[in-house]
């Protein structure tokens, strides 16, 4: 059973390693450290995961990832940023997809009026999980990403809140 739920201090050892596997992070944003830490943990645990709304995805009792929205600053005040990610053996099972749907059910009418997510092009299964969640493919932004020495396009995905 899926569940979203805060973060707690039990958690610092898992998300150590659900960060430091390459396959988790080479979508991600490099403002994830690589090596990811026990400090990176702590400070994550301490700061980060106050920072929008964001929540542990814990699957039959184990952290399984995490998912948020934080809010954009000055024009951007009412557009929330979605962000994801998932340890490898949880991938391709609809995991996402249900963490998607249950945040956005957290998510408060009049915080928002637009949601969006930008993916690296390559990254089909996130993409598919935000279009079963209803959000529309807006911009192909060529050559936006530049990460380990190489540009990708970014994908911009939104939704409006109804």
């Amino acid at each position: 059973m899926l569940i979203l739920r805060e973060f707690e201090q039990s958690d610092r050892n898992r998300i150590v390693a659900i960060l430091n596997c390459p396959e988790v992070t080479e979508l991600l944003s490099s403002r994830i450290p690589l090596p990811y830490t026990v400090a990176d943990a702590d400070w994550w645990l301490e700061t980060g995961c106050k920072q929008g709304l964001i929540r542990a995805i814990e699957i039959d009792g184990e952290l399984a990832g995490c998912i948020g929205v934080e809010p954009g600053q000055h024009e951007y005040a009412f557009t929330g940023e979605v962000g994801y990610w998932l340890a490898k053996e949880y991938w391709h099972q609809g995991h996402a997809t249900e963490a998607l749907k249950q945040l956005l059910a957290l998510i408060p009418p009049e915080t928002f009026v637009r949601l969006q997510a930008t993916v690296f092009d390559r990254n089909t299964p996130s993409c598919k999980v935000l279009e079963k969640c209803g959000f529309k493919l807006e911009a192909n932004l060529e050559k936006a990403l530049y990460k380990n020495g190489s540009f990708y396009n970014a994908l911009l995905y939104g939704k409006l809140v109804s």
